[in-house]
């Protein structure tokens, strides 16, 4: 099982704004329920999850379908949805924290953190910088065979041996490889275990009680979201295990409530306006500016939409047993989340096609 390597941009039209901002703080779960109800039904979806955030949160969520297909057992608006690669901007904003406290550079090489790594000195993965691994512009393979690796420092080790695809910094390749070998520079200099850390430093003071890792629902119990499969049939398997590999966690192994995931959003939205609680204002302008030319920064991919007054951010992540996407507004303070518990083509427009929805509905007059 891989982390899904879809574009990273998800194809949401370009919605019609009407108004400059939005109506949604009248919504209630009702109205968005009926506006996911028939694009889960068009999709053949066992649920289908949105919510509208603002700068300060969730201003309206719902969730319709069922929790696994073939039962009767009601999705609710605060389960828990597998976020996949939307983890990534959750990795950048902690590889921030780490370049606040002054344990890290931007342009950190793998080499300064891991000194004594076997095998990394002269290798071509001692001078990507964590700024590379954080665009995806460091060479690295998409990923590597995931199963059997214990840690992120074998993780690590292989990535060493692994035949770069490109001269560090020379191109965009989607690389899940690149988060997860940020995130063991994190854990290194932050001496802590990347999901402690998150829990600790992002988690906790944003107070977004119901998120962690892996999949969700207790084995065999139909009590979150079961995953499913492309075709639309349950996964033999629910629970934390039946995910990717723990180590792949820095590229996408969150699951949260859409209420938790708003309220990271949220602070992302605030802090693009100097107003966030994690980092100071020009950190959270880093994070969210690609270079010249570029279209992706550091976990956000970057595009510009008239809805959003400009440039917006979104990325998308799926299992390939879930999915989700979430589009940013800061110029105008809002964002939408969109999630599903199938995985494929099918799920993928129904999110986009979600998140559309739900961008008109906050923007009507």
């Amino acid at each position: 099982m891989k982390l899904h390597r879809r574009q990273f941009l998800a194809g949401l039209p370009a919605v019609a704004v009407i108004g400059a901002c939005g109506s949604a703080r009248g919504a209630d779960e009702r109205v968005i329920q009926m506006l996911l109800q028939p694009i889960r039904d068009k999709h053949e979806l066992p649920a289908l999850a949105g919510a509208i955030v603002t700068t300060e949160g969730i201003v309206a969520r719902a969730a319709v379908g069922v929790r696994k297909a073939g039962t009767s057992v009601a999705v609710t608006a605060d389960d828990l949805w597998h976020l996949g690669s939307n983890t990534k901007a959750m990795t950048a904003t902690l590889a921030a924290m780490a370049v606040e406290a002054g344990k890290l550079r931007w342009d950190s090489k793998v080499m300064e953190v891991f000194p004594k790594a076997a095998g990394l000195k002269g290798s071509a993965l001692a001078a990507v910088t964590l700024t590379q691994l954080l665009s995806h512009r460091s060479g690295l393979p998409a990923n590597l065979k995931w199963r059997g690796l214990k840690d992120r420092a074998a993780v690590l080790k292989m990535a060493t041996g692994s035949k770069m695809l490109s001269a560090p910094g020379e191109k965009f390749l989607y690389s899940n490889l690149g988060f997860v070998v940020a995130g063991h520079m994190i854990e290194e200099v932050m001496s802590g275990v990347w999901e402690d850390l998150m829990r600790e430093r992002l988690f906790k003071p944003l107070q977004m009680r119901d998120a962690g890792f892996g999949g969700t629902g207790t084995i065999g119990a139909i009590d979150q979201p079961w995953p499913h499969v492309a075709s639309g049939n349950p996964a033999p398997k629910n629970g934390a295990g039946t995910d990717n590999p723990a180590v792949i966690g820095p590229a996408g192994t969150v699951h949260a409530t859409l209420e938790a995931w708003g309220r990271f959003v949220a602070d992302h939205l605030a802090g693009a306006r100097g107003a966030g609680k994690l980092l100071k204002p020009a950190l959270y302008a880093h994070l969210h500016t690609a270079r010249p030319g570029e279209t992706y920064a550091y976990g956000w991919g970057m595009t510009k939409r008239a809805w959003g007054g400009g440039e917006v951010l979104t990325h998308t992540g799926s299992n390939t047993m879930n999915h989700s996407v979430a589009w940013l507004a800061p110029l105008r303070g809002f964002a939408v989340l969109a999630c599903t518990n199938r995985g494929g083509a099918d799920a993928a427009k129904a999110c986009d096609a979600a998140a559309a929805a739900l961008i008109s509905e906050h923007t009507k007059a």
